[in-house]
């Protein structure tokens, strides 16, 4: 009956087989994340490295100012006084009244329309009837006047007398008689030694109260001339009229140089 028994040996050398194979297994995997790890940190500055790092400034937002917003003042309500009252460019009284008296009488009617009993009437630029007639007051009166513009002409100042047109110079010719004062030249040293003697015409050039305003020799030798032109200036002569009008006069001055 027990010949056919199969001895069943020990387990524990299959199960010492199979622990080993795990803790191998399990030692493997240790292995392979710690070189995975250490792998990682070596590379990681260089990765940081080839990285573009900007640097990036904040800005603070702009502060958006509140558009202040404007208040309409309210318009102060205007009161229309037309409404009220009539508006005549000028006061007619009218047929009824018989009180008063116009101050002309004319053919032709007046485009402006007569006053209205029992309503106030002011005067104004053109003619209207009150939409909503306003009675008169316990006074006697029935017309008002409005604000209106007087206007004052005054005489206007007289124009300023016109200015004189000046006039070109009129030729006189030889002005040595029309001399009030004709100074006489010196007759130079150096003239009188050198012989020199004859006329020197000098142009000379009069204005309007007989003054020499200009003059220049033209004529005559050169050692007389400065003589000659000095007492030209010194001169004095009648003012020239010219149509109730003092003109300029230009004309020529003879000095005779004799030699002695």
């Amino acid at each position: 009956m027990f010949d056919h028994l199969v001895e069943s040996g020990s387990h524990s050398a299959d199960l010492k087989r199979k622990g080993s194979f795990l803790a191998g297994f399990a030692i493997f995997y240790i292995i392979v994340i710690a070189v995975g790890l250490v792998v990682g940190i070596l590379l990681a500055p260089a990765y940081i490295d080839q990285q573009n790092l900007d640097l990036v400034t904040l800005i603070a937002p702009v502060p958006v100012q509140q558009q202040q917003v404007k208040r309409e003042e309210p318009k102060p309500e205007k009161i229309n006084v037309d409404k009220n009252v009539d508006v005549r460019r000028e006061l007619i009284a009218d047929v009824t009244r018989t009180d008063l008296v116009p101050k002309t009488i004319s053919a032709k009617a007046s485009d402006v329309p007569p006053v209205r009993k029992g309503v106030v009437t002011m005067v104004g630029s053109s003619n209207s009837n009150a939409t909503a007639p306003m009675a008169p007051g316990s006074g006697t009166g029935s017309i008002i006047s409005g604000p209106t513009t007087v206007q004052v002409k005054t005489d206007d100042a007289p124009p300023p007398p016109p200015k004189p047109t000046p006039r070109a110079p009129i030729s006189g010719g030889v002005l040595n008689g029309k001399a009030v004062r004709l100074v006489q030249p010196p007759y130079p040293p150096i003239a009188r030694s050198a012989h020199a003697s004859g006329q020197v015409s000098v142009q000379i050039t009069i204005d309007e109260n007989g003054n020499v305003i200009s003059a220049h020799a033209v004529s005559g030798h050169p050692l007389l001339q400065a003589a000659a032109v000095g007492a030209a200036r010194a001169s004095k002569f009648t003012p020239t009229k010219l149509s109730g009008q003092p003109v300029k006069v230009s004309g020529v001055i003879i000095y005779n140089f004799v030699a002695q």
